[in-house]
């Protein structure tokens, strides 16, 4: 809102009024229709009680917490495995990621998985695979995994030829875009540097580290289309990601150990406590070069799911 001519900014009258004045963005406090959790707003010295309460304003949808998983198909798990990369990109050989790769496509079809692999993949390359399996019908599978393993920069995943921004791949599978995954799990699994920053970690003092009812007879409503995406990052924002020559990143060692010993039992946020816990206390880095020795990772986990998922 701008000044007047005097530099003074008007303010608007509070009103007194308790309709229903419809949802706001989160832009500047409006007080106008705020009503106090234990009745209404004093009107006359008298408390008002509120028109309507929230469950009547408010549709209560889900009749479950939990993803139906009961579908032909747990769903597409596709590796995009990148290795070797073009000289003007300035990133080397990824050795070990191939290791990651088979551990991963044994670890999904164990769970379930109908798993793809693709290797060493330019950016126009990435763009195509995915937007092909956004496009498939996914009817009868029950959710959608895809894992990237490649050199990476906050918010960037590499091709072999360049970099490319992560949100134009996942962006794909959106609500709005990918109409049989709507309401589905959509799990983006991605090993890759976030930066160039190192974690130091820091030494302890001790020790190591019910169902609810529709109310609405018309089934249909609107979800978000972001709603329903899960991404596990390897590594928090600005941070390097770690990877052994020999056993693979520390990242997908720890997933994959996680997943084949509970995978079937646990749910994906319990899951991904556990890898999270696995990195941060079992790994360190050793190098002959000090700079890059005894650091540090912990992986990051982005969730917009709205319910539990049990594979």
């Amino acid at each position: 809102m701008e000044g007047n001519q005097s530099g003074t900014v008007p303010v608007q009258k509070e009103e007194d009024h308790d309709g229903d004045q419809g949802d706001v963005v989160d832009a500047r406090p409006d007080r106008s229709g705020r009503v106090s959790i234990f009745g209404g707003k004093k009107k006359n010295g008298q408390e008002k009680q509120p028109e309507a309460s929230l469950s009547d304003r408010y549709r209560i949808i889900s009749p479950t917490f939990k993803y139906n998983m009961d579908y032909r198909n747990v769903g597409k798990c596709i590796i995009i495995n990148n290795k070797n990369f073009e000289n003007q990109t300035g990133m080397g050989t990824r050795n070990g990621t191939d290791k990651d790769a088979g551990e991963l496509s044994k670890c999904f079809r164990s769970l379930g998985f109908e798993v793809v692999t693709y290797n060493d993949r330019s950016c126009d390359d990435m763009v195509k695979l995915l937007k092909q399996a956004a496009d498939e019908n996914h009817k009868d599978a029950a959710c959608f995994a895809c894992i990237f393993l490649s050199h990476g920069e906050e918010g960037l995943i590499y091709g072999t030829d360049g970099a490319m921004p992560i949100k134009e791949l996942t962006t794909l599978f959106r609500g709005d875009k990918c109409k049989t995954l709507i309401g589905k799990p959509k799990l983006f699994f991605i090993q890759a540097c976030r930066g160039s920053e190192f974690d130091e970690g820091m030494q302890t003092d001790s020790g190591s580290a019910d169902d609810t009812a529709v109310t609405d007879a018309n089934p249909r409503y609107k979800i978000p289309v972001e709603a329903d995406f899960l991404f596990a990052y390897s590594t928090v924002p600005g941070y390097y990601s770690w990877r052994n020559p020999g056993r693979g990143s520390w990242f997908v060692q720890s997933l994959c150990c996680i997943l084949n010993e509970h995978g079937k039992q646990l749910e994906i946020m319990q899951i991904l406590t556990r890898v999270n816990y696995m990195v941060a206390i079992n790994f360190e880095s050793q190098s002959d070069d000090p700079r890059f020795s005894e650091k540090k990772q912990i992986p990051c986990v982005v969730s917009m799911l709205t319910k539990e998922l049990y594979f």
